[in-house]
Protein backbone atom coordinates (compact mmCIF):
# COMPACT_ATOMS: atom_id res chain seq x y z
CA UNK A 1 0.00 0.00 0.00
CA UNK A 2 1.55 3.46 -0.76
CA UNK A 3 1.76 6.06 1.84
CA UNK A 4 -0.72 8.32 0.85
CA UNK A 5 -3.48 5.38 0.59
CA UNK A 6 -2.00 3.92 3.86
CA UNK A 7 -2.88 7.44 5.21
CA UNK A 8 -6.68 7.81 3.89
CA UNK A 9 -6.95 4.54 5.19
CA UNK A 10 -5.69 5.38 8.78
CA UNK A 11 -8.31 8.27 8.46
CA UNK A 12 -11.09 5.96 7.76
CA UNK A 13 -10.41 3.43 10.36
CA UNK A 14 -10.01 6.60 12.94
CA UNK A 15 -13.55 8.18 11.63
CA UNK A 16 -15.41 4.70 12.17
CA UNK A 17 -14.03 4.25 16.24
CA UNK A 18 -16.66 5.98 18.39
CA UNK A 19 -15.39 8.77 20.41
CA UNK A 20 -14.92 7.55 23.91
CA UNK A 21 -16.56 10.15 26.10
CA UNK A 22 -14.20 12.09 28.69
CA UNK A 23 -14.49 11.14 32.21
CA UNK A 24 -15.83 14.59 34.19
CA UNK A 25 -16.11 14.79 37.36
CA UNK A 26 -17.81 18.03 37.13
CA UNK A 27 -20.78 17.16 34.55
CA UNK A 28 -20.93 13.75 36.23
CA UNK A 29 -21.68 15.20 39.77
CA UNK A 30 -24.89 17.79 38.22
CA UNK A 31 -26.31 15.47 36.00
CA UNK A 32 -26.11 12.32 38.44
CA UNK A 33 -28.01 14.97 40.87
CA UNK A 34 -30.79 15.62 37.92
CA UNK A 35 -31.60 12.00 37.33
CA UNK A 36 -31.93 11.00 41.01
CA UNK A 37 -34.46 13.38 41.47
CA UNK A 38 -36.35 11.92 38.25
CA UNK A 39 -35.65 8.87 40.24
CA UNK A 40 -37.52 9.88 43.48
CA UNK A 41 -40.48 11.34 41.77
CA UNK A 42 -40.68 8.21 39.48
CA UNK A 43 -39.93 5.64 42.48
CA UNK A 44 -41.04 7.00 45.61
CA UNK A 45 -44.79 5.49 45.94
CA UNK A 46 -43.46 2.07 45.37
CA UNK A 47 -40.48 2.38 47.94
CA UNK A 48 -43.21 3.51 50.64
CA UNK A 49 -45.12 0.39 50.02
CA UNK A 50 -41.88 -1.72 49.94
CA UNK A 51 -40.33 -0.54 53.39
CA UNK A 52 -44.21 -1.20 54.80
CA UNK A 53 -44.02 -4.34 53.67
CA UNK A 54 -40.64 -5.21 55.39
CA UNK A 55 -41.48 -3.65 58.17
CA UNK A 56 -45.11 -4.69 59.48
CA UNK A 57 -45.59 -6.41 62.53
CA UNK A 58 -45.06 -10.34 62.89
CA UNK A 59 -48.37 -12.20 63.39
CA UNK A 60 -49.00 -15.39 65.24
CA UNK A 61 -50.75 -18.57 63.58
CA UNK A 62 -53.95 -17.57 62.15
CA UNK A 63 -53.60 -14.17 62.69
CA UNK A 64 -54.08 -11.89 59.63
CA UNK A 65 -51.34 -9.86 58.42
CA UNK A 66 -51.80 -5.68 58.27
CA UNK A 67 -51.16 -6.25 54.25
CA UNK A 68 -50.97 -9.77 52.83
CA UNK A 69 -49.44 -8.36 49.88
CA UNK A 70 -48.18 -5.17 47.06
CA UNK A 71 -51.70 -4.71 45.89
CA UNK A 72 -53.32 -5.22 49.43
CA UNK A 73 -50.58 -2.43 51.03
CA UNK A 74 -51.32 -0.13 48.13
CA UNK A 75 -54.73 -0.26 48.75
CA UNK A 76 -55.00 0.20 51.88
CA UNK A 77 -52.61 2.94 51.94
CA UNK A 78 -54.38 4.67 49.32
CA UNK A 79 -58.55 4.08 51.36
CA UNK A 80 -56.68 5.51 54.81
CA UNK A 81 -54.31 7.90 53.75
CA UNK A 82 -55.16 9.06 50.26
CA UNK A 83 -52.47 8.97 47.22
CA UNK A 84 -50.52 11.67 49.40
CA UNK A 85 -50.07 8.64 51.67
CA UNK A 86 -47.35 7.01 49.14
CA UNK A 87 -45.76 10.09 48.99
CA UNK A 88 -45.03 10.09 52.78
CA UNK A 89 -41.06 11.17 53.39
CA UNK A 90 -40.32 11.63 50.11
CA UNK A 91 -38.94 15.32 51.68
CA UNK A 92 -35.99 13.39 53.13
CA UNK A 93 -35.12 12.22 49.60
CA UNK A 94 -36.18 14.54 47.46
CA UNK A 95 -33.99 17.47 49.03
CA UNK A 96 -31.25 14.52 49.72
CA UNK A 97 -31.38 12.55 46.24
CA UNK A 98 -30.20 15.85 44.17
CA UNK A 99 -26.90 15.55 46.30
CA UNK A 100 -26.33 11.97 46.95
CA UNK A 101 -26.79 10.91 43.65
CA UNK A 102 -24.40 14.00 42.48
CA UNK A 103 -22.21 12.43 44.86
CA UNK A 104 -22.78 8.71 43.67
CA UNK A 105 -22.29 10.01 39.50
CA UNK A 106 -19.34 11.67 41.00
CA UNK A 107 -18.06 8.86 43.15
CA UNK A 108 -18.09 6.51 39.89
CA UNK A 109 -16.20 9.32 38.08
CA UNK A 110 -13.39 9.88 39.93
CA UNK A 111 -13.03 5.59 40.18
CA UNK A 112 -12.94 6.10 36.61
CA UNK A 113 -10.72 8.28 36.25
CA UNK A 114 -8.10 6.97 39.07
CA UNK A 115 -8.16 3.76 36.45
CA UNK A 116 -6.88 5.55 33.19
CA UNK A 117 -3.76 5.46 31.97
CA UNK A 118 -5.29 8.20 29.59
CA UNK A 119 -8.31 10.27 29.21
CA UNK A 120 -9.79 8.35 26.50
CA UNK A 121 -8.97 4.83 27.91
CA UNK A 122 -12.22 2.11 27.75
CA UNK A 123 -12.38 0.51 31.47
CA UNK A 124 -12.95 -3.39 31.69
CA UNK A 125 -16.30 -4.42 33.40
CA UNK A 126 -14.52 -5.31 36.36
CA UNK A 127 -13.06 -1.68 36.64
CA UNK A 128 -16.44 -0.39 36.25
CA UNK A 129 -17.67 -2.40 39.08
CA UNK A 130 -14.89 -1.14 41.11
CA UNK A 131 -15.66 2.66 40.25
CA UNK A 132 -19.19 1.73 41.18
CA UNK A 133 -18.32 0.43 44.41
CA UNK A 134 -16.33 3.81 45.41
CA UNK A 135 -19.93 5.38 44.35
CA UNK A 136 -21.18 3.59 47.25
CA UNK A 137 -18.80 4.83 49.60
CA UNK A 138 -19.07 8.38 48.92
CA UNK A 139 -22.60 8.61 48.99
CA UNK A 140 -23.26 6.60 52.53
CA UNK A 141 -22.74 9.59 54.98
CA UNK A 142 -25.08 11.16 53.38
CA UNK A 143 -27.61 8.42 52.42
CA UNK A 144 -27.31 6.83 55.96
CA UNK A 145 -29.27 9.64 58.03
CA UNK A 146 -31.68 10.26 54.86
CA UNK A 147 -32.49 6.70 55.00
CA UNK A 148 -33.45 6.53 58.65
CA UNK A 149 -35.52 9.40 58.07
CA UNK A 150 -37.67 8.44 54.97
CA UNK A 151 -38.28 4.71 56.91
CA UNK A 152 -39.67 6.04 60.18
CA UNK A 153 -42.30 8.61 58.38
CA UNK A 154 -43.17 6.08 55.43
CA UNK A 155 -44.01 3.18 58.58
CA UNK A 156 -46.56 5.74 60.21
CA UNK A 157 -49.67 4.30 59.22
CA UNK A 158 -52.64 6.37 58.44
CA UNK A 159 -54.77 5.06 61.47
CA UNK A 160 -52.43 5.75 63.87
CA UNK A 161 -51.27 8.92 65.51
CA UNK A 162 -48.07 10.06 64.07
CA UNK A 163 -45.38 10.75 66.06
CA UNK A 164 -43.51 12.78 63.95
CA UNK A 165 -44.57 15.56 61.86
CA UNK A 166 -41.74 15.65 58.74
CA UNK A 167 -38.35 15.27 58.40
CA UNK A 168 -36.94 18.29 60.37
CA UNK A 169 -39.29 17.15 63.60
CA UNK A 170 -37.79 13.23 62.97
CA UNK A 171 -34.22 14.95 63.12
CA UNK A 172 -34.93 16.72 66.22
CA UNK A 173 -36.25 14.09 68.22
CA UNK A 174 -33.82 11.57 66.87
CA UNK A 175 -30.77 14.13 68.52
CA UNK A 176 -32.94 14.64 71.59
CA UNK A 177 -33.58 10.73 72.31
CA UNK A 178 -29.79 9.84 71.09
CA UNK A 179 -27.56 12.00 69.87
CA UNK A 180 -26.27 11.87 66.77
CA UNK A 181 -25.58 8.31 66.85
CA UNK A 182 -29.43 7.68 66.79
CA UNK A 183 -29.55 9.50 63.56
CA UNK A 184 -26.83 8.13 62.10
CA UNK A 185 -28.07 4.51 63.13
CA UNK A 186 -27.99 1.73 60.16
CA UNK A 187 -24.70 3.04 58.75
CA UNK A 188 -22.60 0.17 58.30
CA UNK A 189 -26.17 -1.62 56.90
CA UNK A 190 -26.15 0.83 54.48
CA UNK A 191 -22.16 0.79 53.18
CA UNK A 192 -22.94 -3.30 53.03
CA UNK A 193 -26.11 -2.75 50.99
CA UNK A 194 -24.44 0.31 48.55
CA UNK A 195 -21.16 -0.67 47.80
CA UNK A 196 -21.44 -3.89 45.64
CA UNK A 197 -25.08 -2.52 44.38
CA UNK A 198 -23.39 0.42 43.41
CA UNK A 199 -20.90 -1.60 41.76
CA UNK A 200 -22.88 -4.05 39.95
CA UNK A 201 -25.65 -0.66 38.74
CA UNK A 202 -23.21 1.18 37.01
CA UNK A 203 -21.08 -1.62 35.31
CA UNK A 204 -24.29 -2.86 34.12
CA UNK A 205 -25.78 0.07 32.66
CA UNK A 206 -22.64 1.07 30.90
CA UNK A 207 -22.30 -2.61 28.83
CA UNK A 208 -25.81 -2.91 28.65
CA UNK A 209 -25.73 0.43 26.47
CA UNK A 210 -22.29 -0.23 24.43
CA UNK A 211 -23.97 -3.72 24.09
CA UNK A 212 -27.11 -2.26 22.30
CA UNK A 213 -25.02 0.43 20.44
CA UNK A 214 -24.91 -0.36 16.22
CA UNK A 215 -21.24 -1.20 15.52
CA UNK A 216 -19.52 2.36 14.63
CA UNK A 217 -22.18 4.45 16.59
CA UNK A 218 -20.93 6.56 19.54
CA UNK A 219 -22.07 4.93 22.78
CA UNK A 220 -22.21 8.46 24.22
CA UNK A 221 -24.07 9.96 22.07
CA UNK A 222 -28.11 10.01 23.78
CA UNK A 223 -30.43 7.57 22.69
CA UNK A 224 -33.88 7.99 24.74
CA UNK A 225 -34.63 4.32 24.36
CA UNK A 226 -31.63 2.56 25.23
CA UNK A 227 -30.89 4.85 28.49
CA UNK A 228 -34.22 3.63 29.23
CA UNK A 229 -33.93 -0.13 28.47
CA UNK A 230 -30.18 -0.07 30.13
CA UNK A 231 -31.07 2.69 32.94
CA UNK A 232 -33.94 0.21 33.73
CA UNK A 233 -32.12 -3.13 33.58
CA UNK A 234 -29.16 -1.58 35.39
CA UNK A 235 -32.28 -0.91 38.35
CA UNK A 236 -33.18 -4.05 38.53
CA UNK A 237 -29.72 -6.00 38.57
CA UNK A 238 -28.86 -3.21 41.48
CA UNK A 239 -31.97 -4.19 43.80
CA UNK A 240 -31.05 -8.38 43.29
CA UNK A 241 -28.41 -7.42 45.29
CA UNK A 242 -29.07 -4.84 47.72
CA UNK A 243 -32.42 -6.30 48.60
CA UNK A 244 -31.67 -8.64 51.49
CA UNK A 245 -28.99 -5.92 53.19
CA UNK A 246 -31.72 -3.39 52.64
CA UNK A 247 -34.40 -5.64 54.71
CA UNK A 248 -32.02 -5.71 57.60
CA UNK A 249 -31.33 -1.87 57.01
CA UNK A 250 -35.03 -0.95 57.21
CA UNK A 251 -35.70 -3.13 60.47
CA UNK A 252 -33.05 -1.90 62.09
CA UNK A 253 -33.61 1.69 61.43
CA UNK A 254 -37.17 1.70 62.39
CA UNK A 255 -36.81 -0.03 65.88
CA UNK A 256 -36.75 0.67 69.08
CA UNK A 257 -34.06 1.71 70.80
CA UNK A 258 -32.13 -1.28 72.40
CA UNK A 259 -34.19 -3.79 70.37
CA UNK A 260 -30.84 -5.09 68.47
CA UNK A 261 -28.11 -4.26 70.91
CA UNK A 262 -25.83 -6.23 68.10
CA UNK A 263 -27.04 -4.20 65.33
CA UNK A 264 -27.76 -6.11 62.00
CA UNK A 265 -26.47 -9.45 63.68
CA UNK A 266 -29.56 -9.23 65.55
CA UNK A 267 -31.42 -8.71 62.77
CA UNK A 268 -30.15 -11.13 60.43
CA UNK A 269 -30.56 -13.75 63.25
CA UNK A 270 -34.19 -12.80 63.89
CA UNK A 271 -35.50 -12.58 60.34
CA UNK A 272 -33.59 -16.83 59.27
CA UNK A 273 -34.86 -17.78 63.07
CA UNK A 274 -38.40 -16.39 62.27
CA UNK A 275 -39.20 -16.17 58.60
CA UNK A 276 -36.26 -18.19 57.17
CA UNK A 277 -34.17 -16.88 54.05
CA UNK A 278 -37.20 -15.48 52.11
CA UNK A 279 -37.61 -13.48 55.23
CA UNK A 280 -34.41 -10.99 53.80
CA UNK A 281 -36.49 -10.51 49.96
CA UNK A 282 -39.50 -8.78 52.01
CA UNK A 283 -40.87 -6.50 49.29
CA UNK A 284 -39.25 -7.56 46.11
CA UNK A 285 -42.67 -7.14 43.92
CA UNK A 286 -42.88 -3.77 44.57
CA UNK A 287 -38.86 -3.29 44.36
CA UNK A 288 -38.92 -4.97 41.03
CA UNK A 289 -42.28 -2.91 40.01
CA UNK A 290 -40.13 0.25 40.85
CA UNK A 291 -36.63 -0.28 39.67
CA UNK A 292 -37.11 -0.18 36.09
CA UNK A 293 -39.17 2.95 35.69
CA UNK A 294 -37.45 4.89 38.35
CA UNK A 295 -34.00 3.80 37.05
CA UNK A 296 -34.71 4.44 33.52
CA UNK A 297 -35.90 7.66 34.72
CA UNK A 298 -32.68 8.38 36.20
CA UNK A 299 -30.41 6.89 33.39
CA UNK A 300 -32.46 8.93 30.79
CA UNK A 301 -32.38 11.91 33.37
CA UNK A 302 -28.26 11.54 33.87
CA UNK A 303 -28.03 11.54 29.96
CA UNK A 304 -30.16 14.90 29.17
CA UNK A 305 -28.72 17.51 31.69
CA UNK A 306 -25.08 15.49 30.40
CA UNK A 307 -25.88 16.18 27.06
CA UNK A 308 -27.21 19.83 28.22
CA UNK A 309 -23.89 20.66 30.04
CA UNK A 310 -21.77 19.82 27.03
CA UNK A 311 -23.13 22.75 25.56
CA UNK A 312 -21.77 24.77 28.39
CA UNK A 313 -19.02 26.62 27.01
CA UNK A 314 -15.58 26.32 29.24
CA UNK A 315 -17.45 23.09 32.01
Amino acid sequence: MDAPDAIVATEITRSTIPAQRKVSPLKDFFAGGFGGSCLVIVGHPLDTIKVRLQTMPRVSAGQTPLYSGTYDCFKKTIKAEGFKGLYKGMGAPLSGIAPIFAISFLGFSVGKKMQQDTPDQKLSAIQLFKAGCLAGVFTTAIMAPGERIKCLLQVQHGHAKPKYSGPIDVIKQLYKEGGVRSIFRGTGATLLRDVPASGVYFMSYEWLKKATTPAGEDPSKINPLRAIFAGGCAGIVNWLVALPPDVLKSRLQTAPDGLYPNGMRDVLRQVIREEGVGGLFKGLTPVMLRAFPSNAACFLGYEIAYKFLDKIPGL
